[in-house]
């Protein structure tokens, strides 16, 4: 960033990462946010805090964590009292820790966002002067901004300053905007999208370069400021990606390299030196770019050792009674707060055959078999709109067996995450017919200091992918995306355990490249 010319680093906080459970916090490793502040101050960046509570960034429930919606009566993003109380115990462990950090205080955070985009919203008018009261009063008090389109800034026009993101070549909208600002503050493009995201079964979208200089340079003749959306995209591991559902529900994919001018594994793009070059006019001292890591195409991992899906339920919390299905929020596991992501296996006992109908609550993709055994996934809550409050997952009523509810359910919750996979033992010798769904276990071998790389794996399905008990995130034959970025990091010099779970039918061993594969590419529209 600060070799392309740029001086200001924007940054979102998950609150879903930094509280997975009402009782628990995480602000550490990956999770510092403290640390990463600073270190954007001694590369000499600022800082725009973006601490939502809604982020949107095309996560999971836009950021806010799903055990919110144990509350049968959840209204997200208004005044709504369970959600504003977990709120503010939310950001009494928040923002103690980023009051140092400002400007006034001699850190790098000049401004601070406050929600995003909740014109488009817009369910309780005091919602915004609520978390304006709830920031401040906890010490924030540089310049508070929002982000939001043009056409719905009136929701907004009680904050200091209300921008407006443009899409590719409405620049001509530009000089419309500047009387919507209020007077004696900065103006600013708070969000301009570079690229765009990719969800599964359709293309890789990507802006052209001379379509995304030209729109900074015009908002740049014009004496405003801009914030890229996205300079760097990275990858959403793990079950973090969101969904859309307008028109209809797809689930996005883990890579969030966005078409950016970084590429998700930090990689120079034609858009990168374009923007540089565009910005040396403005400021001539530019640090010298850093040398790129190398990127390793690692032999292939062999799957040798495999566990099916019935032999791992025995690790699994439960399993759980119910006379009717209970969807994944409101299991009773994970000390009370429900299950967030993965998949929930629901068993019951069928005497005869017949139609089969689940309406609409499989949430979102189940797999069926005769016993009567449903696999259900949560391939992403949506990220944005007005049904967030509506995003349970699994099982959310009744499945009817020749127009009778199904009764008696056995339930399985299968997170996923790395508490449950270390609990395998034993594992058995792969056999030449495994069966599927089933966990697959290889290794990888990487001498040396690790480098970056790409898995990809012809031949496999769908599933997720782990690496030394980290969730990579989802793969899916229907593309677009056909390779998952394994930062050098997350590798261990010598072996590394590469694990597998596989829905349908795999090719028994796991590819690694030194050059993604995110898909036939389409220009947005």
């Amino acid at each position: 960033m600060k070799a392309c010319g740029i001086n200001t680093l924007t940054t979102s906080v998950p609150w879903s990462l930094h509280q997975p459970n009402r009782e628990v916090f995480n602000f550490h490793t990956q999770l510092d946010l403290e640390a990463y502040i600073n270190l954007a101050a001694e590369l000499g960046l600022w800082v725009i805090l973006r601490p939502g509570p809604y982020i949107s960034s095309e996560l999971d429930l836009g950021g806010l964590p799903s055990w919110l919606l144990r509350d049968g009566s959840m209204r997200l993003r208004t005044t709504y009292p369970g959600f504003t109380q977990a709120l503010n115990t939310f950001f009494d462990k928040l923002i103690p820790k980023v009051v140092p950090l400002q400007f006034k205080k001699g850190g790098p955070i000049i401004a601070v966002q406050v929600e995003n985009e909740y014109g488009s919203f817009a369910k309780d008018e005091s919602y915004m002067l609520f978390i304006k009261e709830a920031l401040q009063s906890r010490g924030i008090s540089e310049l508070l901004l929002t982000s939001d389109n043009h056409n719905t800034l009136k929701y907004v026009s009680h904050l200091s300053t209300s921008f407006y993101h443009p899409s590719p070549k409405m620049c001509v909208i530009l000089g419309r905007f500047c009387p919507i600002c209020q007077p004696n503050s900065p103006t600013m493009v708070m969000d301009y999208w570079t690229g765009w995201y990719d969800v599964w079964g359709e293309l890789h979208h990507v802006l052209p370069q001379e379509d995304m200089v030209s729109t900074v340079r015009e908002i740049l003749r014009r004496g405003m400021s801009v914030n890229l959306y996205m300079f760097h995209g990275g990858s959403t591991f793990g079950f973090m990606s969101g969904a859309v559902v307008d028109p209809s529900y797809k689930a996005l994919v883990p890579s969030y390299d966005y078409d950016a001018p970084l590429s998700e594994a930090g990689e120079y793009t034609p858009k990168y030196h374009l923007l540089r070059d565009l910005l040396s006019r403005y400021n001539n001292s530019f640090p010298d770019m850093p040398t790129l890591h190398y990127r390793e195409a690692y032999e292939p991992a062999i799957m040798y050792q495999h566990l099916s899906l019935w032999d791992a339920l025995s690790f699994t919390e439960g399993p759980f009674k119910s006379l009717t299905p209970v969807n994944m929020e409101n299991l009773p596991v994970n000390n009370g707060n429900g299950q967030s992501y993965g998949y929930t296996l629901y068993e019951t006992i069928i005497t005869s055959g017949g139609l089969l109908k689940s309406g609409d609550n499989v949430r979102d993709r189940a797999l069926g078999q005769r016993t009567l055994s449903l696999l259900v996934e949560n391939c992403g809550r949506v990220h944005q709109g007005r049904d967030l409050d509506k995003q349970h997952k699994g099982l959310v009523g009744d499945i009817l067996l020749n127009n009778i509810p199904l009764r008696d359910f056995t339930i399985y919750s299968l997170d996923m995450k790395p508490s449950f996979i270390d609990r395998f033992a034993p594992w058995k010798t792969l056999p030449e017919n495994p069966s599927f769904p089933g966990f697959f276990m290889g290794r990888l071998f990487a001498y040396g200091y690790p480098s970056d790389t790409f898995l990809k794996l012809p031949g496999w399905e769908k599933g997720v992918v782990f690496i030394n008990g980290l969730n990579l995130g989802r793969y899916w034959s229907i593309g677009p995306q056909q390779s998952l970025y394994i930062p050098g990091p997350f590798l261990n010099s010598g072996i590394n355990q590469v694990i597998v779970f596989e829905e349908q039918e795999g090719d028994y061993k796991v590819q690694f490249e030194d050059t993604p594969d995110l898909g036939m590419a389409v220009d947005i529209q």
